[in-house]
C-alpha cells in the first residue's frame, strides 16, 4: 500500500515530461493534463484498467509509455490486430516450427527435448509484466523469440508495471472479454511450467488501453473499465490554442509562432471540410507532421510559410478531391 500511494505521489509531481528512446517508439515530449493524471491515480488506487477513446495522433499510446517512465515501471505493450487472441497476450506458440522440427526428427534424437514446448513459447506482454524473470529464462531458451521488454534501470519486480494494449477495437469480442478475465485475477497459470504466475499478493500492473473506436467495445467490458475520452476539442477557437501550445512544446525551436498559428488554421479548415463530406478529420498527429516536415525544409520563417503552403494537402486532405472535367 505505501509503495502505490507514493506512485500515485508521483503523478501529482509532474506536468511535463522527456520521454527517451523505448524500442521503435522515437524520444519526444509528453504534456500531461489534469484528467489524465486523474485517470492515471484512479486506475491505480482501483486497480482498474484504463480506457482511453480519441482521434488517432491524439496520444493514447504515448500517455502509457509516460506513466511507466513517470512512475519508474516496466513498460510492455501489444498492437492488437484482427488476428490477435486472448491467448497472444499470455504466450505465442510457434507450432509450425514444432512441426517442421518433429518431420526432421531422426532415429535415436531425444525427441522429448527437441520438441519440448517451452521451445517454441514466446512470453506475451501479460506474462513479462506480471514475472519479468520468469518470462525472461523462457525467452532465453526458447528458439522462438519475440517482444523483449527492457527493464528500466533498478527496476524491480515490486516496482511494478504498465500494460499499454493498443487498438484493442481491431479485436473480436472475445479479446477484451478474455482480457478481464485474466487481470481480475491477476494471475496467470502457465502449464509448462506447472506453475502460477503473479496473484494477490504482487503490485498489479497499470494497464493502458486504447480504441479508435472502429468496432464497438462489449459493454460488460467498458463497465470494467475506466474511460476517459482524449478527443480534441471541437470549439475552433480552442482548438486553435491547443494545437500552437503542443506545436510550442514540440517545435517551439524550430517553428515561429506565426508558422505555428498558420499550420494550426490550415488543418482547422479541412477538418471542417473533412466532416461536411463525412470523413475522418485530420488531426493533431498530421499538425505535428507538416511542422516536423517544415522544421527540415526551411530555417527561415519565411521559408516555412513558403513550404507550408505548398505541402499542407499532402499532410491533411486524406479525402478525395473531385477535379472538375
Amino acid at each position: 500500500m505505501d509503495r502505490l500511494r507514493a506512485d500515485i505521489a508521483k503523478l501529482d509531481e509532474v506536468t511535463e515530461l522527456n520521454l527517451p528512446k523505448y524500442g521503435s517508439w522515437p524520444s519526444t515530449v509528453h504534456q500531461f493534463d489534469q484528467k489524465s493524471i486523474n485517470v492515471l491515480k484512479t486506475a491505480l488506487a482501483a486497480r482498474r484498467p484504463v480506457l482511453l477513446r480519441g482521434e488517432p495522433g491524439t496520444g493514447k499510446s504515448q500517455l502509457a509509455h509516460a506513466a511507466a517512465v513517470v512512475l519508474k515501471r516496466l513498460f510492455v505493450y501489444e498492437v492488437v490486430n484482427a488476428h490477435t487472441e486472448g491467448q497472444d497476450l499470455l504466450w505465442k506458440f510457434d507450432a509450425v516450427s514444432r512441426l517442421a522440427e518433429a518431420q526432421t526428427l531422426k532415429d535415436g534424437d531425444d525427441k522429448k527435448k527437441l520438441l519440448d514446448t517451452k521451445r517454441f513459447i514466446s512470453p506475451g506482454v501479460l506474462w513479462w509484466a506480471l514475472d519479468w524473470s520468469a518470462a525472461h529464462d523462457v525467452y532465453r531458451e526458447s528458439q522462438y523469440q519475440l517482444s523483449f521488454p527492457e527493464k528500466p534501470p533498478g527496476w524491480e519486480q515490486a516496482h511494478g508495471s504498465v500494460i499499454l494494449i493498443d487498438e484493442i477495437d481491431k479485436a473480436n469480442a472475445e479479446l477484451p472479454n478474455s482480457l478481464l478475465e485474466i487481470l481480475g485475477n491477476n494471475a496467470i497459470n502457465i502449464p509448462w511450467l506447472k506453475t502460477t504466475i503473479g496473484g494477490k499478493a504482487g503490485l498489479p500492473p497499470l494497464v493502458v488501453i486504447t480504441t479508435n473506436e472502429e468496432r464497438e467495445l462489449p459493454a460488460a467490458f467498458v463497465r470494467r473499465c475506466l474511460v476517459l475520452n482524449l478527443d480534441l476539442p471541437k470549439d475552433e477557437s480552442e482548438l486553435m490554442d491547443l494545437l500552437i501550445k503542443r506545436g510550442q512544446l514540440h517545435f517551439g525551436g524550430q517553428c515561429s509562432p506565426e508558422v505555428r498559428k498558420k499550420a494550426a488554421g490550415l488543418l482547422i479548415n479541412d477538418r471542417r471540410i473533412a466532416k461536411e463530406k463525412g470523413v475522418t478529420p485530420p488531426g493533431q498527429a498530421e499538425y505535428l507532421d507538416m511542422l516536423r516536415a517544415l522544421s527540415v525544409l526551411a530555417e527561415t520563417e519565411e521559408g516555412q510559410l513558403d513550404m507550408l503552403s505548398q505541402i499542407n494537402e499532402f499532410a491533411l486532405r486524406k479525402y478525395p478531391v473531385m477535379h472538375d472535367k
